[in-house]
C-alpha cells in the first residue's frame, strides 16, 4: 500500500510538473519594427491588412507579437534616426515599404533581417541580387513600379486622345524613380509627346512645381509610386482639380483623395502577403533563401465624380475595364 502510494504521489508532482511548465511564461515575445513613411492614419490601409495577414498565421499583437512602430511622416531624412531607435529596441525583423526605406534600413541596420512590403524595383535598385536569390538579409515583396509607367500613360492616351504634354512628379532623391522617370521619358517620346518632368524631394518645393504647371499648362499630370507622394496626397489632389487638370496615377489613396484613375499593384495585398515572409523568419528560414516575390493583384480604378467635376468624359471601353469605379 505504502508503495502504491508513493508512486501515485510521484505521478501527481510529475503531473504537477507538466502543468507548471505548460502555464510559464513564453520566452522572449518576438518583436517586428514597422517603418511607415508617413503616419498612422494616412497608412492605415495598409498596416491593417499587414495585422490581418499575421493573424490569419496564429498571431496575437501584443500577446504572442509585439509590433515597434516609426513613422517618418513624409521627410525621408528622418528614416536613419527611427530605423536607430527600432534597433535600439532591439526587433527581431524591420517590414517597411519604398524603396528609399528599404536602402535606408539596409544601410542603418544590415544585420536585421528586413520584409519588403513592396519595392519598386529592388534588382534595378541594388536592394537584391535577384529575385529567387536575394542574398543579404534582405526578401519580401517587389511592386514592379518600374514596369507600369507606359501602361498608365497608355490609359491617359486612352481618356485624352490627344494628350501631347504631360506633366510628372518624381522624388530624384529615389533610385526607382530615377529609372521610373526615364521609363516615363521613352513612352512619351513613343507617343511623340512632351513631358514637363518635375523632381519633388521635399514638401516645400510643391509650391514651385504647382507654380510651374500654371504657367506651362500641360494637359495630364501623372505621378510617380513614392511615398513623399502618398503622403501629401491631399495637398497633390485639391491643386489638380482646381487646375482641371486630368491625371493618373500609381495608387488608389490618390484617387480616393480626388485624383481621376490610377493603376498599379494592390498594395493592401502586398502588405498582407508580408506578413508570411514574417511568420518563415520568425520560424527559422533565412531571408536570403526565400524568393521575392511579385504582385498578384492589380487594380484599376476610376473616379467618375472628379471626372465630372473637371469636364471630362471617360470612354466606356476605358470604364469597363475598371475593376472598381468612384460616383
Amino acid at each position: 500500500m505504502k508503495r502504491k502510494i508513493t508512486v501515485l504521489t510521484l505521478c501527481a508532482m510529475l503531473f504537477a510538473l507538466c502543468v507548471s511548465a505548460e502555464a510559464q511564461p513564453p520566452g522572449k515575445i518576438p518583436s517586428i519594427g514597422f517603418l511607415g513613411n508617413s503616419t498612422a492614419a494616412l497608412e492605415e490601409n495598409l498596416v491593417e491588412p499587414f495585422r490581418q495577414g499575421l493573424r490569419d498565421l496564429g498571431y496575437v499583437e501584443g500577446k504572442n507579437i509585439l509590433i515597434k512602430y516609426r513613422w517618418a511622416e513624409g521627410k525621408y531624412e528622418r528614416f536613419p534616426v527611427l530605423i536607430a531607435e527600432l534597433v535600439a529596441q532591439k526587433v527581431d525583423i524591420i517590414v517597411t515599404a519604398g524603396t528609399p526605406a528599404v536602402l535606408a534600413v539596409k544601410k542603418v541596420a544590415p544585420s536585421i533581417p528586413l520584409v519588403m512590403a513592396a519595392a519598386g524595383d529592388p534588382i534595378g535598385t541594388g536592394l537584391i541580387e535577384s529575385l529567387a536569390h536575394p542574398g543579404g538579409n534582405i526578401t519580401g515583396l517587389s511592386g514592379m513600379a518600374v514596369d507600369l509607367e507606359g501602361k498608365r500613360i497608355e490609359l491617359l492616351r486612352e481618356v485624352i486622345p490627344k494628350l501631347s504634354h504631360l506633366a510628372v512628379f518624381w522624388n530624384p532623391t529615389s533610385p526607382l524613380q530615377v529609372n521610373s522617370e526615364k521609363e516615363v521619358q521613352a513612352a512619351a517620346r513613343a507617343f511623340k509627346m512632351k513631358v514637363l518632368s518635375l523632381g519633388v524631394q521635399a514638401p516645400e518645393q510643391f509650391d514651385n512645381a504647382f507654380a510651374t504647371i500654371r504657367s506651362e499648362r500641360p494637359h495630364a499630370l501623372l505621378v510617380l509610386p513614392d511615398r513623399l507622394f502618398l503622403h501629401n496626397r491631399a495637398r497633390i489632389m485639391e491643386f489638380a482639380t482646381k487646375q482641371h487638370l486630368p491625371g493618373v496615377y500609381a495608387y488608389v489613396e490618390l484617387v480616393e483623395a480626388g485624383g481621376l484613375m490610377s493603376y498599379g499593384p494592390s498594395y493592401a495585398d502586398l502588405h498582407r502577403r508580408a506578413a508570411g515572409f514574417v511568420d518563415k523568419i520568425l520560424k527559422g528560414r533565412k531571408p536570403s533563401d526565400l524568393p521575392v516575390e511579385q504582385p498578384m493583384k492589380f487594380e484599376f480604378v476610376v473616379n467618375l465624380k472628379t471626372a465630372k467635376q473637371i469636364g471630362l468624359a471617360i470612354p466606356p471601353n476605358v470604364l469597363a475595364r475598371a475593376d472598381r469605379v468612384i460616383r
